[in-house]
């Protein structure tokens, strides 16, 4: 089966067909103003397995994300994350990056910033001013959306129904109360990011003061928000691209507007696919840093650990929603926690002598063969994760089944289903099973052995029906206990 993807812009899911053979990715990264929270996390996470999963099916992938460090919420922190816009930009850089390493996704192949394109967003916004599609007012320049007969049709929205897009203040300087910001005069003011403030931030009018602003054909300004993933991403990519991913609440106005003025522009289709992640809700509304429901990354990682949090995000599939809760994280340690075990019984066995080379159980071959093919026809279906991931599940209950019917297991088959978990689980899903260093593994052994102290006191004492508990305990998390005649043996 081939790679299907849905399409946001034609409604359809279409097989996937590289331009070339490097496929080119472009996600609408975050702005550097607040802590990455699980909704961005979801994003990234489905991003990432998208570039993990075309790599796996034999494609190179040049992979581009972007940090906006130019916005008026960025300004909102100065003075408490740092003593300028430029400074709260690179310390939410900085945040981005760790929590994305924490999460095990793979490097994006450049992150670049609105500040490093400063120039390439100056030179889009003069193509479209040179061939009508823009205008200037005030020291401004503003898209002219009534130029564009195609505006809308990724949102379905119409022209003539559209309310004002940006600030009201600047509706007197519009031709159309629509039009768009490509670029807007001198710095910003104190009105403009007091909305967003936080305790501890500096004065609004001092904060303003530390605005960034660049020298252009039009005088002193900044870029608008929506031009610069359209300068970025062509400056890294190409005029048209593969895929552009995004969360579902940019379809309008950003993603909209990105359109636009990047086809204005270059006369060419802006990307083949379009690929929007569903919204990460609690209760009813989505998670968000304005709303102050948010659950950090950082918060996350520390509670259930990278390999639980990816778990739970991948357990529905990346265009549906999607709802928090922390009955929903339990459940995805159950789910890992049953991977992770069956991983680790598989490879104590295989690694032992207890796995025959001469075997054969046609049901476990069968199963690996299985989960093969139902995990590679679930990614193909426009990355279907939460079938990927029952798959493997698939995968661990045979297993278990073949150890617990067979003395001599089949070293053959373990082999492949650990390569299977390996490949599929770890270089696709970015789990990690039983990746644990020298020290965990002898703390592992020594708490054993303490358990297993207390089992025979427990037997000394004659209360067999505890040890037998004891015993049953070990078992259920991995540890194969035997009573030999000198004393209870184990194996992880």
């Amino acid at each position: 089966m081939t790679l299907r993807l849905h399409d946001t812009l034609s409604g359809e899911t279409t097989e996937f067909e590289p331009i070339e053979d490097t496929v080119t990715l472009y996600l609408c990264g975050l702005t550097t103003s607040d802590p990455a929270h699980l909704g961005h996390a979801r994003v990234w996470l489905h991003t990432d397995v998208l570039h993990r999963w075309l790599e796996y099916s034999g494609y190179d992938v040049r992979h581009v994300e972007n940090f906006t460090d130019v916005n008026e919420k960025v300004l909102a922190r100065v003075g408490e994350d740092g003593d300028s816009e430029a400074e709260v930009g690179r310390h939410y850089v900085a945040e981005f990056l760790r929590d994305m390493r924490s999460l095990r996704l793979e490097r994006a192949t450049v992150y670049p910033r609105v500040t490093e394109h400063v120039d390439e967003v100056i030179e889009m916004v003069e193509t479209l001013v040179e061939k009508g599609y823009a205008y200037e007012s005030a020291g401004s320049v503003y898209f002219d959306v009534t130029s564009f007969d195609e505006y809308g049709k990724l949102s379905g929205q119409q022209i003539d129904e559209l309310e004002t897009q940006g600030p009201e203040d600047e509706l007197a300087e519009k031709r159309h109360p629509a039009d768009f910001a490509l670029w807007k005069a001198d710095g910003v003011t104190p009105g403009e990011i007091v909305d967003h403030q936080h305790d501890g931030a500096a004065d609004p009018a001092d904060a303003c003061e530390t605005a960034q602003t660049w020298d252009s054909p039009w005088g002193e300004g900044r870029p608008g928000w929506h031009i610069e993933c359209s300068a970025m991403s062509t400056t890294h990519l190409a005029d048209t691209f593969d895929v552009h991913v995004a969360g579902e609440d940019l379809v309008f106005p950003h993603n909209e507007n990105e359109i636009a003025q990047a086809e204005a522009a270059t006369g060419e289709p802006f990307t083949n696919h379009w690929l929007h992640v569903g919204l990460l809700e609690t209760g009813e509304e989505k998670m968000s840093s304005s709303l102050g429901n948010f659950y950090t990354v950082d918060e996350a990682i520390e509670t259930f650990g990278t390999d639980v949090v990816r778990t739970y995000l991948l357990s529905a599939t990346y265009s549906e929603k999607q709802t928090y809760s922390e009955a929903a994280l339990d459940e995805a340690a159950e789910r890992f926690d049953r991977m992770e075990r069956g991983y680790q019984r598989a490879v104590g066995v295989a690694d032992s002598p207890d796995a025959h080379s001469k075997s054969v159980d046609q049901s476990l071959r069968a199963a690996v063969d299985e989960a093969q093919e139902q995990f590679a026809q679930a990614m193909d279906d426009d990355l279907n994760t939460r079938e990927a991931l029952s798959a493997l599940l698939e995968l661990t209950s045979a297993i278990h089944e073949h150890l617990d019917a067979h003395d001599a297991a089949d070293y053959q088959g373990l082999r492949s289903a650990i390569e299977t978990y390996d490949d599929l689980g770890g270089s696709v899903l970015g789990l990690s099973f039983g990746d644990v260093g020298d020290g965990h593994v002898d703390l592992t052994a020594e708490l054993v052995e303490l358990i297993l102290e207390l089992r025979e006191q427990e037997r000394d004492a004659g209360n067999y029906g505890r040890a037998d508990d004891l015993r049953d305990e070990l078992q259920a998390i991995g540890v194969e206990v035997h009573d030999t005649d000198d004393g209870p043996e184990f194996r992880l």
